[in-house]
């Protein structure tokens, strides 16, 4: 079946096939295949043989010892992304929030989280909480560690798991950036129980490799607490910013650094809102910078306390043509089931934790977390594609 082929919604399936969409024939999508209850977390990437590869966790329930790694493929002009496979089998913990990082040199990294689980459903976790039996959320994130398995044949065959930041706490979403002088820049957060069992101490650092991953160097974003998932992009030389995820659920932060990532500004907030759910960075070609986010925030938020807003949609990019001050372009990527009201409001599903790539023909590629954690879906389209419906917001200017 060609990739321009209109399906009808109504019957699809997750089977991984491509296909346009009615109604837009300017966008490819798939459903990545899944046999799994939980899919969540996805990242991308593009091999020097033109594959893509999606990875992300899955299993019952985020937090649960059955949590693991599974990845797909698209092959390079091929129609159908494949069935996955099984990355991580650690049955003693719950493994999140993969990364697949293609070094220049051609070797491909799966990097990580692994942290401690309840041994009990979550359901029954957060009956003992409430009757003050224990404290903490069902994710116990500040026992995570970050882990890698390292492959040189394009993914297809991969070495042992090994442990790359054993500090307790650590967590990574966002991609690794190569640098124009050469060095990896890696951002992570450390994930800290607060008093009120919440993510409230979380915050951000930046590691830096010079010697391509053997070593690692830990750099602080000041007075990062509450401001995670740091997505860099490098500017200009040496010139980078990092667009962070809130817990307040106010808005998007961004801080700055001029010095290749040694020294970082205090993440001030943008004029982008965030409910405090991941969002994606990227710096195309044309030297545009692209985010996917969440549309939405907290009413009433304070910027010193954890919110967590069900609502995940709808699903936008957002383009600035000033290093990230304007944002004058947006359109969704999803809009999501559309139910309005208050008392309709539960009907929405949530879409959640997008990435988004440039490959090497120009084409943008999105995934993200669809309806509730039910499959992976996948989306291709163009930068010229964002630009065809702008923005009626103004207040973004």
């Amino acid at each position: 079946m060609s990739p321009n082929t209109i399906l009808d919604l109504s019957s699809l399936v997750c089977d991984g096939q491509l296909f346009t969409p009615p109604g837009d024939r300017s966008r490819v999508e798939a459903f990545i295949p899944t046999p799994f209850r939980e899919n969540h977390a996805a990242n991308l990437v593009e091999l020097a043989n033109g594959d893509l590869l999606c990875a992300w966790f899955a299993g019952t329930e985020e937090g649960a010892s059955d949590i693991s790694i599974v990845m797909s493929r698209l092959p390079a002009g091929g129609d159908r992304w494949t069935w996955p496979v099984r990355m991580s089998d650690d049955h003693t913990r719950s493994e999140q929030n993969p990364l697949l990082f293609a070094a220049p040199d051609g070797t491909l990294y799966l990097f990580h989280t692994a942290q401690e689980t309840r041994g009990s459903a979550r359901s029954d976790w957060e009956v003992r909480v409430a009757r003050g039996e224990v404290k903490g959320g069902f994710c116990a994130q500040w026992t995570a560690e970050v882990r890698r398995r390292i492959s040189t044949d394009n993914g297809h065959t991969w070495g042992p798991v090994e442990t790359t930041f054993g500090e307790p706490g650590s967590f990574c979403r966002q991609p690794i950036l190569v640098m124009s002088n050469g060095e990896w820049l890696f951002p992570l957060y450390y994930s800290l129980l607060d008093d009120e069992g919440t993510h409230g101490n979380d915050y951000s650092v930046m590691k830096i490799s010079s010697d391509a991953g053997r070593s690692w160097r830990e750099y602080p974003v000041p007075n990062s607490r509450g401001r995670v998932h740091a997505s860099v992009v490098e500017l200009a030389p040496g010139r980078l910013s990092a667009f962070l995820r809130s817990r307040a659920a106010d808005h998007i932060y961004v801080s700055q650094s001029h010095d290749y990532g040694r020294t970082w500004t205090d993440p001030e907030p943008t004029v982008l809102p965030n409910n405090n759910a991941s969002i994606q960075a990227v710096k195309l070609r044309s030297g545009t910078i692209a985010l996917a986010f969440n549309q939405f925030s907290a009413q009433h938020a304070d910027p010193h306390r954890t919110l967590w807003p069900r609502r995940r949609w709808p699903l936008t990019l957002a383009l600035s043509e000033d290093d990230g001050a304007t944002w004058p372009v947006m359109r969704h990527l999803d809009s999501g089931d559309d139910f309005c009201g208050e008392r309709n409001e539960r009907l929405n599903r949530r879409l959640s934790y997008p990435c988004l790539i440039q490959t090497h023909d120009g084409s943008l590629h999105a995934a993200y977390s669809y309806r509730d954690r039910q499959c992976i879906r996948y989306v291709r389209i163009t930068e010229a594609w964002i630009r065809d419906q702008r923005s009626d917001l103004q207040m973004f200017r």
